[in-house]
């Protein structure tokens, strides 16, 4: 099979083509032949080998996380799906094993959902990974209620557009943070307001709308860009969740003078072993229409170091995903 991979650790250039054996599903897996591949910030950080102290990985290695497909075939054990059935979810990556940037890869049955009738297999591939964590770390982590005020800090990226439209399904008000030109895109998204993180002080904008300060702020951006000033953006009694692998981890220090102050800072990994319930409850909403991925880009599998260099230097809207041998339907 062909398939883009990489035989050691660096930036876009070490991304290259190669024939592979197609893998053997074993106990509990399917095989996938993959339509559509998802680029996420993970993949561009595996393929530095900044997440090598997670999971062995072995040379010659294939990236990806995010698929959505067909299943070619089925592990010992498999009963939920059958060859033909149209799914996305994540590959083995995460554990190790070659990712969804091929022809096929290998996934745990329990990490796929069907995709719903209507939703194109390009849109279901960019959905697992920003999906579950904006899921994840909106429901699980922060609490999130009906009714509620939220602030997600990167509205226009990948993960921070369908935080947006998950928190109006579950029935919040929410603001956003965003560039100018991405204003009308997150209000069309369902932003109740939108604040220029470039020109405003994004508290004092923040209290002019919540004058007590949101339940939950969902930090879609990291590097440590609002957390010095988690407690005056949240109130007494909320929520303030950091996505760990975009480089924010608050110091003990600091989560201990937010909860005196009656903030909990949280990590979104809290979460982490209910991925396949997210999962689930996107395939719902996404079924539903109040999910989509309204900025969408498909790039050839061969163009994966470009996506990768874009992604680098933020020039991504919503999300990328790389065609690797299906339609869009």
């Amino acid at each position: 099979m062909r398939a883009m991979t990489i035989d050691n650790f660096g930036g876009p250039e070490v991304l290259h083509w190669a024939d592979l054996p197609e893998p053997e599903p074993g106990p509990g897996e399917v095989r996938l032949r993959v339509a559509f591949a998802g680029v996420n910030p993970a993949d561009c950080k595996t393929c530095r080998g900044m997440l090598a102290r997670f999971f062995d990985t072995r040379f010659p290695f294939v990236l990806g996380f995010d698929l959505a497909g067909t299943v070619d075939a089925v592990g010992a054990g498999v009963t939920a799906w059958q060859p033909g059935d149209r799914v996305f979810g994540t590959s083995r990556q995460g554990q190790g094993a070659n990712g969804s940037y091929a022809e096929y890869t290998t996934a745990y049955a329990a990490m796929l959902a069907r995709v719903p009738d209507g939703v194109a297999l390009s849109e279901a591939a960019a959905m697992p990974t920003a999906g579950t964590t904006a899921y994840g770390g909106l429901v699980d982590a922060g609490g999130l209620r009906a009714g509620q005020r939220v602030l997600i800090h990167g509205g226009a990226g990948g993960v921070g557009s369908i935080a947006i439209q998950i928190a109006k399904a579950l029935g919040a008000r929410v603001a956003v943070t965003c560039s100018a030109a991405n204003a009308d895109h997150v209000r069309g998204l369902g932003a109740d307001l939108a604040i220029d993180y470039r020109t405003a002080d994004v508290p004092t904008a923040l209290r002019r709308w919540a004058p007590d300060g949101v339940d939950i702020a969902l930090d879609a951006v990291g590097l440590d860009t609002l957390l010095p000033r988690a407690t005056e953006l949240v109130k007494q009694g909320g929520s303030y969740v950091e996505i760990e692998t975009l480089e924010s981890s608050a110091s003990k220090d600091r989560v201990a003078d937010a909860a005196r102050q009656g903030v909990r800072i949280v990590s979104n990994m809290v979460a982490i072993s209910r991925l396949h319930e997210h999962l689930a409850a996107l395939a719902v909403l996404m079924s539903e229409g109040k999910v989509r991925m309204p900025a969408l880009e498909i790039m050839p599998l061969g163009e994966a170091a470009l996506a990768h260099e874009r992604l680098a230097r933020r020039q991504v809207r919503g999300k990328i995903v790389l065609e690797v041998g299906g339609s869009a339907k």
